[in-house]
């Protein structure tokens, strides 16, 4: 007989489940649906496993953000877009990851057709690290020179009417009397630094890491009547939103403005208005909507008119300004990742892509008109199609940012210049040359047209 020691409840064996361990692949999983929870009503999800190898980036960010899709949802949100986006942005922080707000594109009698709504988890944030100030201060030095040069040429050009020998005598010691220039150089640079400004307080006010800005010196001064190839500010995180996108883009161009119509109107206030010679080359600078205008309050009619014209270049502050207005026509043609195509994109969304092609055809017709444009549309052809693609494409502008944009548009019809600089040899049955301002309507009016066509949609 076996004595046995008599065993307690908590003596009896007892059956434990052992659970496989949760890899980090789910535990990132379970991490990110928890949330997007947050902001959403899931109804549908996938998940991108590492060895599938996804490494495509979902989204255009302009900045060549290097990521990969991690996981995709699909529901309804249940706050506002703006606000949600900004709350998981931050919950996705400590994961270094980010959301991409987008609508869910259906087509009919889909099964998730009543799904409004899909956030996008991608790896990685861009965290720039500050750069120098001084490659910004050696260009715009070299800047300030290649303006100052141009407007010392015109200066002295200006002298060589009345004295011929006392121009040639200022243009043996140019780089003596590059003060001369200063009216052209200081009036050009504000007008640029106003721009460029413009996009720069406007992206810090949205918190985004941007660039001083660069200004580009024409390599030859005399090659070109203007002495600058522009400026331009680089952008360093990705936009959130349409509204950041409308800001930072609009405000470039519209604070340049402010400063190029005054300048214009003081500078023709003191311009010469000079009767056309025959048998002399003469080159014309263009007419724009506003252009136009100016010269019609100044001078109390539409110059060139009876074979008198302005002659622009006689008054350095009239040439920067009509140069002013140049520039911002440019940045506002509504393509790409131009000022205009991030208004224009801001405003319609993928629906701006749609305008591509209208837009290049008229640009390519008005190369045949002026050479300058033939460049444009090279670069267009190949950056074109380019847009700077918010991160939340689901919030939309507000009513007061949809107004200023439709003006900012107005604005480039306004400034639109069809044929910047064409050259004319005056003759006795042509005193003036009609293309100063013949382009200027059958242009403008198909660019409103493609405009607001696709602004009624």
């Amino acid at each position: 007989m076996l004595n046995e020691i008599a065993s307690s409840r908590e003596d009896r064996p007892v059956l434990r489940v052992v659970q496989a361990p949760i890899s980090k692949a789910e535990l990132l999983q379970n991490e990110l649906r928890q949330q997007v929870a947050t902001v959403m009503d899931i109804q549908n999800e996938t998940f991108v496993e590492p060895s599938q190898g996804e490494e495509a980036q979902p989204v255009e960010t302009g900045l060549g953000l290097k990521s990969h899709l991690v996981a995709t949802f699909e529901g309804r949100l249940l706050i506002e877009s703006e606000a949600a986006y900004d709350q998981l942005d931050a919950q996705l922080i400590p994961l270094n990851h980010m959301p991409v707000f987008r609508l869910t594109e259906t087509a009919p009698n889909e099964v998730n057709a009543g799904i409004p709504h899909t956030i996008h988890i991608i790896t990685g944030r861009v965290n720039p690290q500050p750069r120098p100030w001084w490659p910004n201060a050696l260009l715009f030095a070299a800047t300030l020179f290649s303006v100052l040069m141009v407007g010392t040429y015109l200066a002295i050009s200006t002298i060589n009417e009345t004295d011929a020998v006392f121009a040639a005598e200022l243009s043996s010691r140019i780089f003596l009397e590059l003060w001369r220039g200063l009216p052209y150089a200081l009036s050009l640079l504000l007008i640029l630094g106003a721009h460029e400004m413009g996009h720069y307080f406007a992206a810090r006010r949205h918190k985004l890491a941007v660039t001083l800005p660069y200004f580009i010196p024409m390599p030859i001064p005399g090659l070109t009547m203007i002495g600058t190839l522009g400026a331009f500010i680089q952008l360093r995180q990705p936009m959130r939103n349409r509204k950041m996108l409308f800001d930072v883009g609009a405000a470039g161009p519209l604070a340049g403005l402010i400063f190029a119509v005054p300048i214009l109107l003081i500078g023709l206030s003191h311009a010469q208005v000079t009767m056309s010679q025959p048998g002399i080359v003469y080159i014309y600078e263009g007419d724009s909507l506003i252009y136009a205008m100016a010269k019609t309050v100044i001078f109390g009619q539409f110059l060139p008119s009876g074979g008198y014209d302005v002659n622009i270049t006689s008054s350095q502050l009239a040439w920067a300004g009509w140069t002013g207005l140049l520039v911002t026509a440019l940045n506002l043609i509504p393509i790409g990742q131009l000022d205009g195509g991030h208004v224009l994109y801001s405003l319609l969304g993928e629906r701006a892509r749609g305008l591509y092609y209208p837009l290049l055809i008229i640009m390519g017709l008005l190369a045949l008109v002026s050479n300058m444009w033939l460049l444009w549309v090279v670069l267009l052809l190949f950056f074109g199609r380019i847009y700077a693609t918010p991160l939340d494409m689901i919030t939309p502008l507000d009513q007061r940012r949809r107004w200023l944009a439709i003006f900012t548009l107005v604005v480039f019809v306004l400034v639109f210049v069809p044929a910047p600089l064409t050259e004319h040899i005056v003759d006795d049955s042509s005193p003036v040359s009609p293309r100063n301002s013949a382009y200027l309507l059958p242009t403008i009016a198909p660019l409103a047209v493609v405009l607001l066509s696709r602004l009624r949609r």
